[in-house]
């Protein structure tokens, strides 16, 4: 007589999976607004949408993941920050519109669940949806053993938030002379490291792993706030396709940017990568960020006050360019 097959032999472990939404419940929980819902017998997730001063409002969402930075931190044993690195991805994208993040949702599938390794994952996306003010209300776990090799993770996201219509940013403002001015990232944030980690190989990813793990800079909490003070005319975030793709996908018809590559600091990871990998510079600037993580743009009269005021903050910045008339390119280094 044939053994009896059960899900668990298989290797799908519901009773695990159990226990660890159990552990992070309360770890969720944190970052919960009384707009959050809490109704266990429901199939979704439920968020009471506030529209008190809003006259038109529109949501904006967004999806997104980590990438193969995940396994640079599987290879060091890393896994507090990437959580973090999820957060970012999605909320610094909706934030170029102008929007507030309300609430984020997660999806970690895994060949076989590491309780230890997924509760560090899960407090690095507690601490992203803190660092951007959003709820984290829900989520899924999935262990798929003949997707992935043993305990290899990935992970998405996904984000919505609010604007109000006629406070939407999406470059159409914009005019030559206007000012660009930059804001740092802390290294490669979340976007090349498929280039990044061919071109420096295991032994020297496992030798600047706290650098290549650094999580991505949340700049939703210091941009809303400039919102508040300033009319901005467009925002990037510097991820992939970097300067050609992103940067200037905010552009109106007829305009480019003239970037001046020597006003900003360009960490020293970015030229390790280039020159192990003999990386050309054309394709540095279409993979990663190159020091800045996100990018606003503002009339010249307002370059003085802005700066001013994300230095007090704690946010530094810099002018890294300029909104030019060019029929023929989007970007120009200069």
């Amino acid at each position: 007589m044939s053994k009896s097959l059960t899900y668990k032999k298989a290797g799908v472990d519901i009773a695990k999976a159990n226990r660890f939404v159990d552990d992070i419940k309360a770890m969720a929980k944190s970052t919960m607004t009384d707009k959050v819902l809490n109704r266990p017998q429901s199939f979704g997730a439920l968020f009471a949408l506030d529209l008190k001063g809003h006259k038109r409002p529109v949501l904006v969402s967004s999806t997104d993941g980590v990438g193969t930075k995940l396994l640079v931190a599987n290879l060091v044993g890393k896994h507090d920050t990437v959580g973090i690195d999820l957060v970012a991805m999605n909320v610094n994208d909706v934030l170029c519109t102008g929007a507030r993040p309300l609430f984020f949702l997660d999806y970690l599938a895994t060949g076989k669940l590491n309780l230890k390794t997924m509760k560090e994952v899960f407090k690095g996306i507690v601490a992203g949806c803190r660092l951007a003010g959003c709820s984290i209300i829900g989520g899924e776990t999935a262990e798929m053993p003949d997707m992935y090799r043993g305990e290899d993770y990935d992970l998405a996201g996904f984000v919505v938030g609010i604007v109000e219509q006629d406070k939407l940013i999406d470059g159409s403002a914009m005019k030559a002379g206007d000012m660009v001015i930059g804001l740092p990232s802390s290294g490669l944030h979340s976007n090349g490291y498929s280039l990044a980690r061919k071109a420096l190989g295991t032994k020297d990813q496992q030798a600047y792993a706290q650098i290549l793990l650094k999580p991505t800079c949340i700049y939703v909490k210091q941009v809303l706030a400039v919102l508040e003070e300033f009319s901005v005319k467009g925002m990037a975030h510097m991820t992939g396709g970097a300067w050609h793709e992103k940067l200037t996908k905010i552009l109106p018809k007829g305009l480019a940017f003239s970037i001046n590559k020597g006003s900003w600091p360009i960490p020293r990871i970015f030229s390790l990568i280039q020159d192990k990998g003999r990386v050309p510079e054309q394709d540095m600037y279409r993979t990663f960020n190159m020091g800045i993580g996100f990018a606003l743009v503002v009339a010249s009269k307002d370059v003085t006050g802005v700066q001013a005021f994300l230095r007090r903050k704690g946010q530094e910045s810099f002018v890294i360019g300029e909104v030019v008339q060019d029929s023929k390119r989007k970007i120009v280094f200069i």
